[in-house]
Formats: C-alpha cells, structure tokens, sequence
C-alpha cells in the first residue's frame, strides 16, 4: 500500500467479523428477526455461509492494498464462523474469537477452537464480568500457552457496543474489571504468550503504559477512533509519542476497529494514524513494523502451518 513512507505492506490487527449468527444473536435478545436487526442499523445482512463474508472481507483487502486482516468474531461461541473464514483464505486471515471463559467447559472449547485454526481468544472483562485473576480464566491461559503461534486478547478500559445501544439493548457491563493492571501478574505467569490490549488501554491509558513497561509480551493495538482520548485532553500524536517511548515500535499493532457493510475498511483510521506517526519522523522501518510486522510476527509458526496444509 502506499504510504507517507512509500510503499509498505499494510495489516489490520483489528477488524470485527459480523457473521449472520452475529445477527441472529440480536435477534434472540431483541425478539426481531435477523433481517429486521440489519434493516434497523443500516448493515447489510450476510448470508449463512461464513466464507461469502470472508469473500467480501477478501475483496476489501484487495481493494485497499492490505496484506492481511484480523478478523475478530464477536459474539462467543462463534468460532465456527470465524475458523471458517480463516480456512477459506488462510493467507490472507488471522482469526480471532470472542471467548468467555465463565462457560462451561471453557478449557476445552479454547483447545477445540485452537484445534480448528482460531490464533488469538478475545477476552472482554467487563462484558462478561470476570477479573482476569479468577481461578477459571489460568486454565484457558494455558491451553493457549501451550502452543506457539497464540495470543490473548483482552478489552480494558471503556467498553461501549453502539449496536446495542441502537437497538434498545441493555448493557450490563462492569468497569471494574477493565484496568489493564489487572494483566500484570498474569501477563507475568505466561511470559511466552502474546497479550494484546487494544485502544490503547481505552481511557486506562497511562496504566496500559505501565502494563507494557514491566511486562515485554504485551502489545497495545491502535485501532478506532480512540475517542477516549477527551478523557484525558489527549491528541493522538501524544498517544503515539508515548506508546513508542515505552513500547516501542515492536509491540504497537495498526489497527481500525473495521466492522460492518457496505462501510467496509474505515480507510479513514489508517490515514489519520499514517500521518501522526509520519509527523513524528519514524523511521520506514518501524513503520513496517507497527503497519505490519509485529502481527505478521505474532502469528507466524500458524500461518505457515496453515499455508503447509493447503
């Protein structure tokens, strides 16, 4: 893709994966059928076959230049969709799932969803209340530990979900469980496996800073709007400045919070953070890294496994 740097390969680490059982998910909360859900977001509805909408995803990528895409299902127990995408087009996703690992069973769904081509489990505190220090969550940890090319994913700080909120669907969620803090000793526990704290902490800023500071297997993803930055009277060319000072560019990971159509890729995101850090002279190099690199590095050992077995 072409960048302030010139060209450069370009991976979204970020990029929500709304299959029909996403859909079909609101549906069964809201008593409306899936197609009356997308009629009132203005979404287009995807059909049953989760590989149509890695197809559109695909066409995209390829629209965009972008060499790969992070695909997060987002709602648990969808990791039959999200490993169906992965598999449609192996070079071209990695796949993340939604995964509350309060459900029964848990440590055997994160092996069977790892078994089916998932690289990264997405954790939301605060959606489904559970401190990343409950007894039950180490469990989970370990599976994913135990193999290379994994991660752990986990939401801190402000979590709002505007589809819900369209839709008149309540919100139960409980921010005392999104400080980043919270990762420390357990980031601590698996020093070999990847944890990706997005938004920049979302509003824990400064504390996903200190996370990252003590704990060098944690990433931070740039991705959204990052509209908790008011909090702070932040502008992102300070984000930035500060997340290079103490991460890095070795552990930042571009991404855009993409989500549904016909929007597509929020090209919008990448330009406005392409130019921040441009403006903060980094070097191409690192550049590649943030854009790119570091993703493609997390997940490597899985993706050549994956491409191997094609």
């Amino acid at each position: 893709m072409q960048t302030p740097w010139g060209e450069l390969s370009v991976s979204d680490a970020h990029v929500h994966f709304f299959s029909r059982r996403f859909f079909e998910s609101l549906g069964a909360q809201s008593g409306k059928p899936p197609e009356k859900i997308a009629q009132a977001l203005h979404w287009d509805l995807p059909s049953g076959d989760p590989r149509e909408l890695a197809s559109r995803w695909t066409s995209e990528l390829d629209r965009y230049n972008l060499t790969r895409a992070a695909l997060i299902g987002s709602f648990p127990a969808d990791e039959e969709s999200i490993s169906i995408a992965r598999a449609f087009q192996p070079d071209r996703f990695f796949a993340y799932a939604m995964f509350n690992p309060l459900e029964p069973e848990a440590p055997a769904r994160a092996r069977a969803a790892f078994d089916a081509g998932v690289q990264a489990l997405c954790f939301f505190p605060a959606m489904h209340r559970f401190s990343m220090q409950d007894e039950r969550v180490a469990p989970i940890l370990e599976v994913a530990a135990s193999q290379p090319g994994r991660a752990v994913f986990v939401h801190c700080g402000v979590l709002t979900v505007g589809v819900r909120k369209k839709l008149g669907l309540p919100s139960f969620f409980d921010m005392r469980f999104s400080n980043p803090i919270d990762l420390h000793a357990v980031a601590l526990c698996f020093p070999k496996l990847p944890f990706i704290v997005p938004h920049f902490g979302a509003g824990y800023f400064r504390e996903a800073l200190m996370l990252a500071d003590l704990c060098p297997n944690v990433y931070l993803d740039t991705s959204s709007s990052n509209s908790w930055m008011r909090y702070e009277e932040l502008e992102l060319a300070t984000v930035f400045r500060r997340a290079l000072a103490v991460a890095g560019s070795k552990r930042l990971l571009f991404g855009t919070d993409s989500s549904f159509f016909p929007r597509g890729w929020n090209q919008t995101i990448f330009e406005q953070q392409s130019l921040v850090l441009h403006s903060l002279d980094l070097s191409a190099a690192d550049a590649q890294m943030i854009f790119s690199g570091n993703l493609e590095g997390l997940f490597a050992n899985s993706a050549e496994r994956a491409l191997t077995a094609r």
